[in-house]
């Protein structure tokens, strides 16, 4: 990844701390600190998931700039196109390209960026901000066998919370087909 100085945008900030901790946040394009991405982004102060949850919600901040919603307009379904646009698989019109000259987001990085705007705007409504985005992020599902098992004390679980912007369907660890031309080198060897 290429590092680039961020000129008239919305960038992540890296604040060292007197004991030698570092921290995150996100600022405005002349310096001063993005109040409500920085409440946000203190929670999680002093844990890896700063750092990675400040660069993913600048670039969804980024986008808000762009489409001219504030976060009291912002509905689930906005949410949804945002996460179509950066990669995931959604059945909408999307706008025009956002994040022109970048790749599409992986699996993994999906899921991430939708567990940063689930719990971002969680933390909005818990303030008193869009408490109707907040209802519809805030769901649960049964849990089947499978988390039973998995969970300590499975067998007391009732609930578990579901995030209905990450990504759907089976998650595959390792690829069924090899790569093309695999086969032919392998066969050589």
């Amino acid at each position: 990844m290429a590092r680039r100085v961020v000129v008239g945008d919305l960038r992540v900030q890296q604040i060292e701390r007197k004991d030698g901790r570092r921290s995150w946040t996100i600022v405005w394009p002349e310096g001063s600190i993005h109040s409500e991405a920085d409440r946000f982004l203190r929670l999680h102060d002093g844990s890896g998931t700063q750092k990675t949850y400040a660069y993913y919600l600048v670039d969804h901040l980024r986008w808000l700039e762009r489409e001219c919603l504030a976060f009291d307009k912002v509905v689930l379904r906005d949410l949804e196109r945002h996460m179509g646009i950066v990669g995931a698989e959604v059945r909408m019109p999307l706008g025009e390209p956002w994040r022109i000259g970048k790749r599409p987001y992986g699996r993994s990085a999906l899921s991430t960026a939708a567990a940063c705007l689930k719990g971002f705007y969680l933390h909005q409504s818990s303030l008193g901000v869009n408490g109707e985005l907040g209802k519809q992020l805030d769901t649960s599902r049964l849990p089947t066998r499978a988390d039973r098992r998995r969970a300590f004390l499975g067998q007391v679980k009732s609930t578990l919370p579901t995030n209905p912007l990450a990504p759907t369907g089976p998650h595959r660890r390792h690829p069924k087909m090899l790569p093309d031309g695999a086969r032919d080198k392998l066969l050589g060897w």
